[in-house]
C-alpha cells in the first residue's frame, strides 16, 4: 500500500496545444487550487500537500468526505479548490483556510467550503495503480465516480479528447473563473512521483493588459524589472504587478524615459514583499507614475480587499510602452 508523503507527478510547460492529428491525448483544465495527494483509509481522509505537508486538519469538510468510501481505500490525486461566491476559485480564501487549525476549522469551512477536483487515481482496494496507462486510470477513476455516485467535497475533474475543446479553456472567459490553462495527458503514460515527464504537459492561459510604471528595483536610468500600479477606490494607486527581469533593450528604453519620484508619491513609505508569500521586503525605487505599458500576464489574480485592482500572483512579461493611453485612466 501506499503511504505519505508522496511526490506529485509533474508536467512540462507548452507554449501552445500540440497540433491536431498526433496520438489520442486527455485534455483537463487547469484549476487554480493547491495540489493534493489525498489518501483515504477506513473512510478517514489524510490530505497531503504538493510539499508533503499534512493539510488534513485545516481542511475537515474535506475529511469528514472520507465516509463515502466507505469499505473502499484509495490514493486519489487532485487539486483542493475553494468556490467563491461569484463562481469564481478563491484562492485568497483557500490560503486562509490553510493555515487554520482547531476550533476556527469548522467555522471556516462552513464560509468556505473546500473541494478536491480530482483528476487521478494511485491505488485501489490496497494496489497500487502506478504502472497503470494513464487511460486505464481514467477509466478507473470515472468508475469510481459513478458506482459511488461521489458528491461533495469530491468533483471529478472535466476531460475531453477534443482537442477544440482544450483550447476553448485557455479563453479568457475560463481564465475570468480560475481555470489557469490546460493538462495534456499522452494515454499511455504511466505515473511517476515527483518526475517532470513528457507524459503530462502543461499550457498556461495568457491575456494582456496595461498599467502604469510606479516603481523600480535597480537604478532608474536602467530598471531591471518594473513595479506597475493602477488606481483603485479613491484614486489610490495600488500595485498590481512585478515584472519578470527586463531585456537590455527595455532597460534602456525605459532608463531614457522614467523619473524618480518627488515628495509624495503614493509609494515613498510603502513595503512591499520581494516574492508572492515571501516576508522579505523588496528594495525598489518610486518613479513617476507617468508612463503606461502593455504587459502578458497568466490567470493567476489575487483579488484587492475592499475593492480596486487584483494583485497578480506571479511575474508578469513587459510587451510594450503605451503612449498612445492616457495614465489618468489606469
Amino acid at each position: 500500500m501506499l503511504s505519505p508523503p508522496i511526490a506529485p507527478m509533474l508536467a512540462r510547460p507548452m507554449p501552445a496545444l500540440p497540433p491536431a492529428g498526433r496520438a489520442p491525448m486527455l485534455y483537463q483544465p487547469k484549476l487554480d487550487g493547491f495540489r493534493v495527494i489525498v489518501f483515504v483509509r477506513d473512510g478517514a481522509v489524510y490530505l497531503q500537500s504538493r510539499r508533503g505537508a499534512d493539510l488534513t486538519g485545516a481542511f475537515v469538510d474535506v475529511a469528514a468526505g472520507g465516509v463515502q468510501f466507505a469499505g473502499e481505500d484509495v490514493v486519489l490525486d487532485g487539486e483542493l479548490v475553494v468556490l467563491g461566491p461569484e463562481g469564481r476559485l478563491d484562492f485568497g480564501a483557500l490560503q486562509q483556510r490553510a493555515r487554520r487549525r482547531g476550533r476556527t476549522t469548522t467555522a471556516a469551512a462552513v464560509a468556505h467550503p473546500a473541494h478536491v477536483v480530482v483528476f487521478d487515481v494511485l491505488e485501489h482496494r490496497g494496489r497500487s495503480l502506478l504502472g497503470r496507462l494513464q487511460a486505464e486510470r481514467w477509466e478507473l477513476l470515472v468508475e469510481l465516480f459513478a458506482r459511488r455516485a461521489l458528491r461533495a467535497p469530491w468533483t471529478l475533474i472535466s476531460c475531453t479528447h477534443d482537442r477544440e475543446q482544450a483550447a476553448g479553456w485557455l479563453e479568457p472567459v475560463y481564465a475570468s473563473v480560475g481555470i489557469e490553462g490546460v493538462m495534456i495527458k499522452t494515454v499511455g503514460g504511466v505515473y511517476r512521483p515527483g518526475e517532470r515527464t513528457g507524459a503530462w504537459s502543461k499550457v498556461r492561459a495568457y491575456d494582456t493588459t496595461e498599467a502604469l510604471v510606479a516603481g523600480v528595483t535597480g537604478r532608474p536610468s536602467a530598471p531591471t524589472t518594473l513595479l506597475l500600479g493602477r488606481h483603485g477606490p479613491g484614486g489610490r494607486l495600488c500595485l498590481v504587478a512585478r515584472t519578470t527581469p527586463l531585456a537590455a533593450t527595455d532597460r534602456a528604453l525605459l532608463g531614457a524615459l522614467l523619473t524618480p519620484a518627488g515628495p509624495g508619491h503614493p509609494w515613498q513609505d510603502v513595503r512591499f514583499s520581494a516574492s508572492w508569500g515571501s516576508r522579505e521586503p523588496l528594495e525598489f525605487t518610486p518613479v513617476e507614475p507617468e508612463h503606461a505599458v502593455e504587459f502578458r500576464t497568466d490567470s493567476a489574480v489575487d483579488p484587492a480587499r475592499g475593492g480596486g485592482p487584483g494583485r497578480h500572483r506571479h511575474p508578469v512579461r513587459f510587451l510594450r510602452l503605451r503612449t498612445d493611453m492616457d495614465p489618468e485612466t489606469l
